[in-house]
């Protein structure tokens, strides 16, 4: 499954999301993820999985619980696919950032 494919669904994101504020046990995960999604602790099952087979998580045993973490290296791949389009919109900010600039300079002055 291409990488894209894997994030283009919003539970996998959502998912991903928490894992980036740090571990968490599967079942925190399935809670918050039903709780906001209403889907089944099986589906969510599903969406780790995928997440995990296409490396974007890790899971390791913590006794009978499961601990998912997220692994950035496909998240980097994406960053390289990216680099190639970035300057589509880092001119822009760079101008922006530069804008704001002068105009804290001026309030400054005046």
């Amino acid at each position: 499954m291409h990488a894209f494919d894997v994030l283009g669904d919003p539970v996998r994101r959502r998912i991903l999301d928490l894992l980036a504020e740090g571990e968490r046990a599967a079942g925190d995960v399935t809670a918050i993820v039903r709780a906001e999604f209403g889907i089944s602790q099986p589906a969510v099952s599903q969406h780790l999985k995928v997440l995990r087979d296409n490396g974007f998580t890790t899971v390791r045993a913590d006794g009978t619980r499961r601990l998912y973490s997220v692994d950035p290296t496909p998240l980097q791949d994406i960053d390289d696919w990216l680099d190639r389009y970035r300057h589509f919109w880092t001119q822009p900010l760079d101008a922006l950032a530069t804008e704001i600039a002068r105009g804290k300079r001026r309030r400054k002055e005046d």
